[in-house]
C-alpha cells in the first residue's frame, strides 16, 4: 500500500482485520460527483460537469466493484463518451497493473505502470490502497471518484441531457427499497463472500459462510414467485450488485473462498436470475471469465500455486465467447 506516497509493501488481499480475523474493508478515499451542471453532489467538491469525452474509467474485470461500474455505463449508452483502461487480472507485489494480458491495456492516457502511479500523480502524499475502479477527470486530470456506489449512480442520472437511454436504475418509488436491498446484498453477499476468503479463523469463516448461504436462499427464495429482476420487471442498481458476486461464484467464491455448499447451478431460480441478466445487451461484454479466473488463482495466500483450475464451465453454460 502507499504511505505517505510511497510504496511501503508487497500487496496484501486482506485489507484490515479485526481481533476475531474478520476481513474489514478499507473505505474509498476520493468522493466527488459529476453533475449535470458541475455543482457538488451528495459529496465532495463541485466542478465536474458532465460532459462528452471528459472522464475516464480504469477497471479491472476480475474486480465485483469495477464491474458495477461497467455494467451502469452499458445500460446507460456511455460506452461512445466514456472511455475505459483494463488493468491485467494478475495481483504484483504492487498491486494492480497495466499492461499486455488479453483484454487488458497499457495505461496511454497518464502513462502509470501501476494503478497506484494515479493516486500520487493527484495526491503525492496519498495513504491507503490503490483500488479500482477510478474515474479520472482529463480536463482537471485528477481522480473524480473511486467509490463504486458513487460512480453507478453518476452514470445513472448526470449524462441524461448528453444521452438518455437505458433503465433509470433508482427510481424514485423504489429508492428507498433499492437502499434497504442493497445493504443487505452487500452486508451479506457481496462482502460476505470475501470474509469468508479472507477470514483469519474458523469462527470468523463459519460466520460469513453462513451469511453467504443465508443470503442465497432469500434470494432463491425472492425469485420464487417468477419475476424477472429483484423488483418484478424493473432492472435496477440492486440487481447490478447482486449480479456482479453472482457470475463469479462458481468460477471463484465455491473454490478459492471456500462458499461450497452448493454451486450456484443447483439454485435454479438464482442461476436463471443470473442468465436472464447476462443476455442483456451489452452486459456480456462487462465479463471476462479469463480476467476473473486468472485474477483470483493469482492470490498468492490462498493460491501459493498459482495453477488456474480448468473448470467449472460456466463460460459454455452461460454461452459465453
Amino acid at each position: 500500500m502507499l504511505v505517505n506516497g510511497e510504496w511501503k509493501e508487497n500487496w496484501q488481499p486482506v485489507q484490515n482485520k479485526d481481533k476475531d480475523g474478520r476481513f474489514i474493508r478499507q473505505e474509498s478515499s476520493f468522493r466527488n460527483w459529476i453533475t449535470p451542471d458541475g455543482a457538488p453532489g451528495v459529496t465532495g467538491e463541485g466542478g465536474f460537469k458532465a460532459e462528452a469525452n471528459r472522464y475516464h474509467l480504469y477497471v479491472a474485470y476480475i474486480c465485483p466493484w469495477a464491474s458495477r461500474t461497467l455494467m451502469a455505463r452499458a445500460l446507460k449508452g456511455l460506452e461512445d463518451i466514456i472511455s475505459v483502461s483494463v488493468v491485467e487480472p494478475k495481483l504484483t507485489d504492487q498491486g494492480w497493473q497495466f499492461g499486455n494480458f488479453n483484454g487488458s491495456n497499457r495505461d496511454d492516457l497518464n502513462g502509470a505502470r501501476y494503478v497506484h502511479e494515479l493516486y500520487t500523480k493527484v495526491a503525492p502524499n496519498f495513504t491507503g490502497r490503490a483500488t479500482v475502479p477510478v474515474l479520472w477527470d482529463k480536463k482537471a486530470q485528477t481522480i473524480v471518484n473511486n467509490e463504486s456506489a458513487d460512480i453507478v449512480r453518476m452514470f445513472n442520472y448526470a449524462f441524461a441531457d448528453i444521452i438518455d437511454v437505458g433503465p433509470d436504475l433508482v427510481p424514485n418509488t423504489l429508492a428507498s427499497q433499492i437502499n434497504e436491498l442493497n445493504e443487505y446484498i452487500y452486508s451479506d453477499l457481496n462482502n460476505g463472500v470475501y470474509q469468508a476468503g479472507f477470514a483469519s479463523s474458523q469462527p470468523a469463516y463459519q460466520e460469513a459462510y453462513d451469511k453467504v448461504f443465508s443470503a442465497l436462499d432469500s434470494l432463491e427464495e425472492r425469485l420464487e414467485d417468477g419475476r424477472k429482476f429483484l423488483f418484478g420487471d424493473i432492472f435496477t442498481e440492486s440487481d447490478i450488485r447482486l449480479f456482479v458476486t453472482l457470475i463469479r461464484f462458481d468460477v471463484a467464491y465455491h473454490g478459492l473462498f471456500k462458499c461450497n455448499r452448493n454451486m450456484l447451478k443447483e439454485m435454479p431460480k438464482v442461476y436463471q436470475y443470473m442468465r436472464r441478466i447476462m443476455a442483456i445487451d451489452g452486459i456480456k461484454d462487462t465479463v471476462n471469465i479469463e480476467h476473473i479466473k486468472a485474477g483470483y488463482y493469482s492470490i498468492k495466500s490462498l493460491n501459493p500455486s498459482g495453477i488456474v483450475p480448468a473448470g467449472p464451465s460456466i463460460c459454455a453454460r452461460l454461452e459465453i465467447t
